[in-house]
């Protein structure tokens, strides 16, 4: 049995080592805390301290934001009002579908083929945040995102995004100065990811959304950054918004789930359980294929081969002395017989 148990543990092996290589970014998402380059608390002046005009400002003074047409919906004009009573100073551009596609055709025309391709509007709002920020530098906020302050302390970084709950990072806010060696990534990230999952949310988030994003800028940092300009800081929640010193408000949103992302967020919620469903999963396959290739195993070499699969060495010397007495006392034809008989058996 020994033989059996090593092949069906290296085939095993060789599946899982697979399965480790496809998901391996996935796995490592779930244990990134981002501190290695978190923006914290301390590191942020406060409101109206002077410590923020003697800080280098990198990123240009530009608030990007997307939708479908010029005409704001009413919940979404109070946080786009927040954001530019504050910000008179900086150029604001809204990125309708139009202008988008007239963008995309303009300055990147080897993407427009995947930009028209997309099933989904919310996948060309997502991308077109990443382009204008690789090409025009500034800070993207989504619509549902109002600002609780200035965003001047955070020009001072040559890019950032928000670390999201349970893990990895979010689209809705970033910044980035012009042709950020990461931004650059995402962007030519974009065509490999496209691809179709069969559920509307699902296919969102890991072609375009915060999910391709996280895996993305995990590649990205996985073997360190060589220089402080190419580096990509990360907000956290706290300074995001919820306090009286984060950044933004907070307003309603998520237009663009459906059904299936009631499904995913119980998911998300229930992720140790499913985990462990997994592993006991896993496990049970395990068994039930060893069992099977047993089985199989022995089935091919008693009767597929014809080979005899000998006792265990401590019960065959009194077998093969008994043997040998009556194979002495048998003629050629019963002896060929015998054999005939053990090759069948």
């Amino acid at each position: 049995m020994r033989r059996p148990l090593i092949i069906f543990l290296v085939i095993n092996l060789f599946f899982i080592s697979l399965l480790l290589h496809a998901f391996y970014t996935l796995i490592t998402l779930l244990f990134e805390d981002c501190s290695a380059d978190a923006i914290r608390a301390v590191d942020i002046p406060a409101p109206n301290s002077s410590m923020i005009d003697a800080r280098p400002q990198h990123i240009p003074k530009i608030i990007h934001q997307t939708w479908k047409n010029e005409t704001i919906p009413d919940k979404w004009r109070e946080p786009q009002r927040t954001c530019l009573e504050l910000h008179e100073d900086y150029t604001y551009m809204l990125w309708t579908d139009e202008k988008s596609r007239d963008f995309i055709a303009a300055e990147y025309p080897w993407f427009l083929d995947t930009f028209d391709s997309y099933p989904y509007p919310i996948q060309r709002a997502d991308v077109i945040r990443y382009f204008v920020l690789a090409h025009y530098g500034g800070i993207y906020i989504d619509l549902d995102d109002g600002c609780n302050r200035r965003l001047d302390p955070l020009l001072s970084y040559p890019a950032w995004v928000r670390k999201t709950i349970p893990t990895g990072i979010s689209n809705d806010a970033m910044g980035s100065v012009p042709h950020h060696p990461f931004f650059l990534r995402v962007i030519e990230s974009l065509k490999p990811y496209a691809r179709n999952w069969y559920m509307p949310y699902l296919t969102v988030m890991f072609s375009t959304g915060p999910l391709f994003l996280s895996v993305v800028w995990k590649d990205y940092i996985r073997w360190g950054v060589e220089t402080e300009s190419a580096r990509v800081r990360v907000l956290m929640p706290d300074e995001y918004k919820g306090k009286f010193w984060s950044f933004f408000l907070g307003f309603s949103g998520s237009s663009w789930h459906q059904g299936d992302a009631n499904f995913v967020f119980w998911a998300a919620k229930h992720w140790v359980f499913l985990t462990a469903l997994g592993f006991l999963t896993a496990a049970v396959v395990f068994i039930i294929g060893w069992v099977c290739y047993v089985k199989v195993y022995l089935r091919f070499t008693r009767r597929g081969r014809g080979k005899y699969i000998p006792l265990k060495k401590r019960d065959t010397w009194p077998v093969v002395v008994v043997e040998r007495e009556r194979r002495s006392s048998m003629s050629s034809e019963e002896e060929y017989a015998m054999d005939d008989i053990t090759r069948i058996a």
